[in-house]
């Protein structure tokens, strides 16, 4: 559900996806997915930044130190999750401004896309119009939606386990606890430099503990909400 021409409230929470145009893939390398998770990082501020010579600054040094070296002062938004797959991406969003989600989602996609389009030299549309969002208006439906853009990965592993179950869930478990692209790994203690992405002291005391694969399944199959996202287009 889209909720075009209204208004985001300061404090609520969302569930914030798109996905590439025409289901073009959007996260063809490794490298992609550090980017979008370098920009969920430095971009969620009220001032504008150089990408170039922050990067350029970094040459010879590992990229993943900008989590713990930069300055954010995440202002826009406090980032609760997010799962980035090769032609979408899901992100939980808690508004902290007024427009602090427009703002955020402006900056990160256009940034993206000109990574994107300098990176592939790709000209046109990379993503299937505005980002779509939904409100997250009780803790059944943010349980909900916790264990659904956590779970997501598993497509790469199993694609038809929501249809036939998940076969192994030993490597199941693995697998989600292993995916580098997706804030699972920061709720089940792996101390990465990625955790600077969350606002992790805001974070509903219910979830910190819901990191266990049998309780994401319990929650996914618990709401029949999924649907309508499939029927969007946002899984592959």
């Amino acid at each position: 559900m889209h909720l075009r021409g209204q208004m985001l409230a300061e404090g609520e929470n969302y569930h914030v996806y798109n996905r590439g145009a025409h289901k073009q893939a959007i996260f063809t390398s490794a490298e992609d997915y550090e980017r979008f998770q370098i920009l969920l990082y430095l971009l969620n501020g009220k001032f504008s930044i150089l990408m170039r010579d922050i990067l350029a600054s970094y040459k010879g040094k590992p990229l993943r130190n900008i989590f713990i070296e930069e300055p954010s002062d995440r202002s826009l938004v406090d980032i609760l999750g997010y799962a980035l797959m090769p032609n979408h991406f899901h992100l939980v969003l808690r508004q902290k401004v007024d427009d602090g989600v427009s703002r955020f989602m402006q900056k990160l996609c256009t940034a993206y896309s000109m990574y994107y389009n300098e990176k592939y030299d790709h000209s046109g549309v990379l993503f299937q119009g505005r980002y779509k969002r939904k409100h997250i208006d009780d803790e059944s439906y943010f349980r909900y939606i916790f264990s659904y853009i956590h779970l997501n990965p598993l497509e790469l592993l199993q694609k038809d386990w929501e249809k036939k179950g998940i076969k192994n869930p030993v490597r199941a478990r693995a697998f989600l606890a292993k995916y580098h692209f997706s804030s699972f790994p920061d709720y089940t203690g792996d101390p990465r430099p990625e955790n600077s992405i969350l606002a992790d002291r805001d974070i509903p005391d219910f979830l910190k503990d819901q990191n266990d694969l049998e309780e994401m399944l319990k929650w996914e199959a618990q709401s029949a909400e999924a649907r309508p996202l499939q029927k969007l287009g946002i899984t592959s």
